[in-house]
């Protein structure tokens, strides 16, 4: 991974997992973020962020601590929220000996 996406990536970690705010960043109730938006305020905030970058930082992250929807349009972090996150699931009752 080059200095500049990891270095991206921290920034991703930071925004999408701890505080959007940093960047001036809003997240849906299921924590996704716009990645037009996220590319903005980044990019406001100093970062070098492109168009490209969000998807090349999903793919390479060898924690996998990023997903993308299927039309690239939204991102999340898949880990360590340490906020309450709705991720819009239905409660499941365990099978067998759990009932």
């Amino acid at each position: 991974m080059s200095k500049q996406i990891g270095g991206l990536s921290k920034l991703l970690s930071l925004v999408l997992r701890h505080d959007p705010g940093a960047i001036g960043l809003t997240l849906d109730g299921e924590r996704w973020a716009d990645v037009d938006h996220l590319i903005e305020c980044a990019n406001a905030s100093g970062a070098r962020l492109t168009q490209a970058l969000p998807t090349e930082i999903v793919s390479t992250n060898d924690k996998q601590r990023f997903s993308l929807t299927p039309d690239l349009l939204r991102t999340r972090a898949r880990q360590g929220h340490p906020i309450k996150v709705d991720l819009n699931l239905d409660p499941v009752v365990p099978a067998g000996r759990w009932r």
